[in-house]
């Protein structure tokens, strides 16, 4: 029998795995762990705390945290007594978290720490209706805030011996969050999704993708606010009574994933792009020899996977072996390559989900290659959020794999992917226009151009908004190139602009970490804006592009490059709380840089000087190019 609800699947995983531990989180420099009963007991004390305090069934209560314990304690608690949970990115602005609160019609918040309580419009929120997770040691003449372990001991002395009776008669028609998109332009709209919404999308990846099982460990990183953390890397763990570890944060995932050696490692192409980067960077600094055995092997791992893409499925699923002659290549390569990669990994990983945005064939091959399996999917906010997927059984490089056995997909006449199922939210709240505009009948229009394969795979070639149409007439989707680019150990992000222009313009925010450290073997010295207008590091940086983009046609390829001598982030505001660049924020920030760059003077060459933003060139011209 399925679970009713949320509540009710963590409930049947609590009654399993009592004595196994749910949770981890770094105290005092050290991980320390909470057993799921320890877990769900102190979910019904906040519960209890929750009801005594005046929330009840379709309340909306608030989370603005980091990822931490509590916050998962938090978001069961809440679904629990039938209020809805309304998560807030930890890196919005004071205004944005405002217009959330307001939006939703909050009236009670957990806040992670002092600093999210700052954003508060505290007037608005009597004592007793904001809750503290980590409070400060010496807390402020006017303390707004009661602190989670208050909290919990009120629930403690309240408890109520009907709270299990409550959410059992929750249903997955029920709402159970509302989810802010984080929009580049406007205010965000709230996606109401079901209890059923977020449970079919747990039951169709745990069948369809890679089956978790209770001795999985999960590092958790990337935030619980945005709903591909929250499905996969949240209710998907529990929903089999696996561990997951919180990351220290985005910087420490690197040491977190040494110091807790997950299994399973959900998270975003930037991360993979970082790893990748650093692999390569390390092979190219090594000896021929080394060099050689690398990329040999790589080879033996490119052969297995094709091997792997051609085997008919019954032999799969009988776990047919390689030839006897391939076995001992391989052996030989996993033991002098695929290990040691591994093993800067943690040595434990036995597949990725990748998400959030789009992942370079080239580096989804790579690790493939090293037996480091990425199954890529796509999906949304809007359909909680996977739509597709590539199985562990069957994965392609370079496609976002199948819709889940519960979706449904079909292109629109001009290649929008449309979806209807289970997961499929039920509207914008307090919005019914943009509802009523998201949808096309039964489906969901996602704003995603995307190609079906002859094998049903779907490939997203871009945003609709995103295609650029030059005044020659050309089309070009910017994301392969952009992906391409961020191959290179010295580019950090890439966005090409040139809507209704002759050619693109790629901006790039470099790697400034690799760079300096290029810099520092050639003796160059300075602040990022005098490194950008160094000759030998633009040529550095014009290589790589040339030498990343040489795949694409002429008119694809960037003519003008522009260094922005800033490291972009979610708290200045060129990427999203999920590590997605917002392009027309970056396109509004360097407008004028932009500009000055298509101000050609008469012979077409550029004459930009480094001012506060950005360093413009030109790249040398082909051959017969126009």
């Amino acid at each position: 029998m399925k679970p009713l609800n949320l509540v009710d699947m963590v409930y049947r995983t609590v009654q399993r795995y009592g004595q196994k531990d749910a949770l981890m989180a770094k105290v005092k420099g050290v991980y320390k762990a909470i057993t799921y009963a320890d877990f769900w007991e102190q979910v019904a004390h906040t519960a209890h705390a929750l009801l005594e305090r005046g929330v009840g069934k379709g309340d909306k209560v608030a989370i603005l945290s980091d990822n931490h314990p509590y916050w998962a304690i938090s978001d069961l608690a809440i679904m629990s007594i039938g209020a809805v949970s309304v998560p807030i990115h930890s890196t919005l602005p004071r205004n944005q978290v405002s217009y959330i609160l307001h939006n939703s019609a909050c009236e009670f918040i957990f806040v992670g720490n002092e600093r999210q309580l700052q954003k508060l419009e505290l007037e608005e929120f009597q004592h007793e209706r904001v809750v503290i997770y980590e409070p400060a040691e010496k807390p402020p003449a006017k303390n707004f805030s009661a602190s989670m372990q208050e909290f919990l001991s009120r629930g403690k002395r309240n408890s109520t011996e009907d709270w299990q009776d409550g959410f059992m008669q929750i249903t997955r028609e029920d709402l159970a969050t509302i989810i802010y998109t984080s929009g580049t332009t406007g205010h965000p709209k709230g996606a109401m999704l079901t209890h059923g919404n977020i449970l079919a999308n747990v039951e169709g990846v745990q069948f369809w993708v890679l089956e978790a099982r209770p001795d999985d460990i999960m590092l958790s990183h990337l935030p619980l606010s945005h709903i591909f953390e929250r499905m996969a890397g949240q209710f998907f763990p529990f929903y089999v009574g696996a561990t997951i570890a919180y990351a220290e944060s985005i910087d420490t995932v690197q040491d977190n994933l040494l110091e807790v050696r997950p299994t399973v490692l959900v998270s975003v192409p930037l991360l993979f792009e970082r790893v990748y980067a650093q692999a390569m960077k390390m092979v190219e600094s090594g000896t021929p020899i080394r060099k050689k055995v690398f990329h040999w092997a790589l080879g033996v791992g490119e052969e297995r996977y094709r091997y792997y893409l051609s085997c008919p499925t019954d032999e799969l699923m009988r776990k047919a072996e390689l030839p006897k002659e391939f076995r001992r290549r391989w052996k030989i390569s996993e033991r002098l390559v695929y290990q040691k990669v591994k093993q800067k990994l943690g040595g434990r990983i036995r597949g990725f989900i990748s998400g959030g945005g789009a992942l370079n064939p080239e580096i989804g091959q790579f690790f493939w290659s090293v037996d480091l399996p990425v199954l890529e999917g796509y999906g949304l906010t809007e359909t909680a959020p996977v739509i597709c997927v590539n199985p562990f059984s069957r994965s392609k490089v370079g496609t976002v794999g199948k819709p889940l056995p519960n979706l449904e997909i079909r292109l629109a006449a001009d290649g929008e992917v449309l979806v209807k199922g289970p997961s499929v939210m039920s509207g914008y709240y307090r919005d019914p226009e943009a509802t009523a505009e998201a949808f096309e009948g039964e489906w969901f229009k996602t704003g995603d151009i995307g190609q079906l394969d002859e094998d049903g795979y779907l490939r997203i070639i871009d945003r609709k908004k995103r295609i650029l149409v030059l005044s020659t007439g050309k089309n070009i989707a910017p994301q392969p190139v952009e992906n391409a680019l961020h191959q290179s150990p010295y580019i950090e992000n890439a966005v090409l602009v040139g809507q209704n222009k002759k050619y693109v313009i790629a901006l790039l925010a470099p790697d400034f970490t690799n760079l300096k450290e290029w810099c520092r073997h050639k003796g160059i010295h300075g602040s990022p804006q005098e490194l950008l207008s160094n000759k030998q590091i633009q040529a550095l940086l014009t290589r790589e592009v040339t030498k990343y983009t040489k795949k694409f046609a002429q008119y694809e390829q960037p003519k003008k490059l522009l260094f922005v001598n800033k490291e972009w982030t979610v708290e200045t505001g060129e990427l999203t709380p999920s590590l997605k660049v917002r392009y027309a924020e970056v396109e509004k920030k360097y407008k004028a840089a932009i500009d000055h760059l298509y101000a050609e003077t008469a012979n077409g060459e550029i004459d930009i000087t480094a001012d506060e933003a950005a360093v413009g060139i030109s790249l040398p011209r082909v051959k017969g190019e126009q």
